[in-house]
């Protein structure tokens, strides 16, 4: 079953965080790792804030991908990290 079937097969993961997963999977480099900050997602996706958060969240308690925070050299906080599991 590939990634596509998958993520529409789990009838607990809402529409939000399909389309979210799906954004950052398309993304996601040769690793399954991608940067995007959340106002960049709303924009692309045309989400509240509010909405792409709970997505995340989701996706995250639903073992879809992991999330690591991400710092600049200066040590300001920067986009996370997201790893497509």
């Amino acid at each position: 079953m590939s990634w596509f079937d998958t993520i529409f097969a789990d009838t607990g993961i809402p529409g939000r965080a399909t389309a979210v997963y799906m954004y950052l999977k398309n993304r996601a480099d040769s690793n399954g790792v991608c940067y995007p900050a959340i106002p960049t997602i709303v924009r692309e996706l045309h989400l509240s804030r509010s909405t792409v958060k709970r997505a995340l969240d989701d996706l995250e308690s639903g073992g879809y991908i992991r999330r690591s925070p991400r710092q600049r050299s200066n040590g300001a906080k920067s986009s996370n990290n997201y790893e497509i599991l």
